[in-house]
């Protein structure tokens, strides 16, 4: 069924677990307790399109470097509590992770600080499943840069253009897609605008994938 890949790598956020929601209400909460609106359409636009932070809104009002560093924090707090309340596996994926288990080696590959991505995990169980993850902070650059995905590879000494990477946002399949991997994409309300055109493939949920993955055709 894996034959034509050598990996797997999954993003987290959106892909695995739906926390995409509960991060950006952390953001407006924190933001907006400071004047500074952010729309849905603000964090799909800078954030998961062009990979920057929306914290960048702050600093066009005139916030300084401190006054930022202090609102993240406050973010991260607040996203940390919003964690504990509960976190959703999303559909498919429990399933899919629990049928390629030892047939291939897995990772994830995420833009969220460790501290969130065990804490969320603590929940769902599902580090089980995977070889090892990167998390925020393990790597040169963030994507869309191809850093993060490079750096996944070479933790397992395979070719990047013999892997497959599960994404949900138009950052993260450039940054794939730049490492010269395959990358397919599962796009959610807050990603669905995305251009998607790199992508091998576009799947409406996480149980699309063992189809794609037992077809030569799809594989193409």
């Amino acid at each position: 069924m894996t034959e034509a890949f050598d990996a797997i790598f999954f993003d987290n956020d959106g892909v695995l677990v739906d926390t995409e929601p509960l991060f950006l209400q952390a953001t407006q909460e924190i933001l907006g307790s400071v004047d500074v609106r952010v729309t849905a359409k603000d964090y799909h636009d800078i954030s998961m399109r062009a990979g920057r932070s929306v914290f960048d809104l702050a600093a066009e009002r005139g916030f300084s470097v401190a006054e930022i560093k202090a609102l993240r924090a406050r973010r991260d707090v607040r996203y940390s509590a919003l964690l504990d309340e509960g976190v959703s596996i999303l559909e498919g994926v429990v399933e899919a992770l629990e049928r390629l288990h030892g047939s291939i080696p897995m990772a994830i590959v995420t833009s969220s600080d460790r501290g969130h991505l065990e804490a969320m995990h603590e929940q769902t169980g599902l580090l089980r499943y995977f070889d090892f993850s990167i998390a925020n902070g393990e790597y040169s650059d963030g994507k869309p840069h191809p850093a993060p995905y490079l750096a996944a590879a070479e933790r397992i000494s395979v070719d990047p253009a013999r892997c497959l990477a599960v994404e949900d946002t138009e950052r993260g399949l450039r940054s794939a897609t730049t490492a010269a991997m395959s990358c397919v994409v599962i796009p959610n309300d807050l990603s669905k605008h995305g251009d998607f055109d790199l992508a091998h493939d576009v799947f409406a949920s996480m149980n699309e994938l063992l189809p794609f993955l037992e077809s030569p055709d799809r594989r193409r």
